[in-house]
């Protein structure tokens, strides 16, 4: 395999907080999955911009950003090891599929203060 793109993400959790993007109906449906959303219903913030940080690292790596797909179109699950995995739906799978990405390893973290995370397509 070789590396088509790299990403890295991270948020202030105050900056995260301010803006009050975690509370917002909206921003859920747009950012996060139904899964996720369940998934997030019961954790702290600190969790849900750790999720987000890595929904910009994941478009960082495609080397798009958001263009043509939500970040919902990303979706972070976690296999029976409790490893972070990603999912693509919609533009964002068609993107990875056209460019022949097969595989993207992601990394998240979380304080108190910053979320980050770290992502590597692999084609």
């Amino acid at each position: 395999m070789s590396i088509f793109g790299i990403g890295t993400d991270i948020i202030e959790i105050a900056r995260f907080k301010r803006n009050g993007q975690s509370l917002g109906r909206r921003f859920m449906e747009r950012c996060f999955t139904e899964k996720e959303r369940e998934h997030l219903a019961n954790r702290n913030i600190e969790n849900i911009a750790g999720y987000f940080a890595a929904k910009e690292a994941v478009a960082k790596a495609l080397g798009t950003g958001f263009v043509n797909f939500w970040p919902n179109a990303i979706e972070i699950q976690y296999n029976k090891n409790g490893r972070p995995i990603v999912i693509l739906h919609e533009g964002a799978a068609t993107f990875a599929e056209n460019v022949g990405i097969t595989c993207i390893d992601i990394s998240i973290s979380h304080c108190k203060t910053y979320a980050t995370a770290m992502a590597i397509a692999q084609i």
